[in-house]
This record gives structure tokens, sequence and C-alpha cells, in this order.
């Protein structure tokens, strides 16, 4: 579940990060299969309205959550987006499906305190809700403007390799799992 970030906006199709992670397990003999649920301009509520439907439809083993961003770009509360987080967290654990949450940061131009809550509440979800965490998605990204598109804004195919690092890093613990042909 993702937005911009992780539906390949801008990129030609299937050079992103979530594409890479399918072809790395494939190339690993792994019988999972990787359903990108993304969507560019998605927020934590958007995510939320479609998700228990997904979690029926795909019964997912694990679940990777890359949402948020898009809620702190148009300032929205913090606590609403915790919130919608913590419900997919939830609803994916009642599930039986692992989860990893991808932490985001926002630019300090949004005020001290805005910024400050909002990376915190990645660590604070996941600790509360002892679920896997990338403490920050974009990491070896954000600081690194050859990384970026045009907008600034959105990585380009040099990136996605880094994201998918970032993201198969975090999975160690899920590696056993994933090694082993999926359950149905």
């Amino acid at each position: 579940m993702g937005d911009s970030l992780s539906a390949e906006y801008g990129l030609q199709r299937g050079s992103g990060w979530v594409r890479i992670l399918e072809q790395h397990l494939q190339k690993q003999g792994s019988a999972w299969v990787v359903f990108n649920a993304s969507i560019s301009g998605e927020t934590s509520s958007g995510g939320l309205v479609r998700f228990q439907s997904l979690l029926e439809q795909k019964k997912p083993g694990i679940v990777v959550i890359e949402l948020g961003a898009n809620d702190a770009l148009r300032g929205l509360s913090i606590d609403e987006s915790e919130k919608n987080l913590r419900k997919m967290v939830l609803e994916s654990k009642k599930s039986g499906a692992r989860v990893l949450l991808l932490g985001m940061q926002i630019p300090p131009n949004y005020g001290q305190e805005y910024t400050k809550k909002f990376k915190d509440l990645y660590p604070k979800l996941a600790s509360q809700e002892g679920v896997e965490l990338v403490p920050f998605f974009m990491a070896g990204v954000a600081s690194k403007v050859s990384l970026f598109q045009n907008d600034n804004i959105h990585p380009n195919e040099k990136a996605q390799e880094i994201l998918f690092k970032n993201v198969w890093d975090a999975m160690a613990p899920y590696q056993a799992l994933l090694s082993k042909p999926k359950a149905n």
C-alpha cells in the first residue's frame, strides 16, 4: 500500500522498487507474489478506504505500508494520519499478515513541531504495534538531487535500487518466511 513513491510515478513501468522486490524474490526461487496496491496521490485515509477489501481479496502474508507523505504535504492532522495507519496495521495483523511500515519525513518548512511529530509518528506506531519499520524510506535518496525527477519530489529510476535496499534490509525478520512457498 503506497502512494506515488511506490506507484512508479514518472518512471518506466516495471522499473520501480516494488518491481525490483518482486524480481529479487523470483531470483531466489520464492513462490511469493508481490501485489502493488499503490496509487499516486494516495493519502492514509484513501488507503484505509480500500484496505479491508484488498486484505480480503489478496490475503497477503506480508503487508508493506508506505503512506502518509501526502497527508503531510497537505498539512493534514498527524493524529488522523496515525489513526489511519494504525487501523491498517491492526487490520493486517488481524488477518494474519505481518507488517513492514515505511517511515517518512518532510522538509522543515512545515514548521519544527509538525515536522518532528510527523517523523516520530512512524517509530512510535511501529513500537506500539510491534511491527517492523524502515525509519526513513527515502534514506540515501532524499539528500541527493541527482536521484530525483525534474519535480524534485519523486525519485528517479537510479534511486529505485536504493529504495528497494532500504525495504529489503528491513525485511530481514521475514527472510526465512519469504524463502518458503506461501501457504494459502
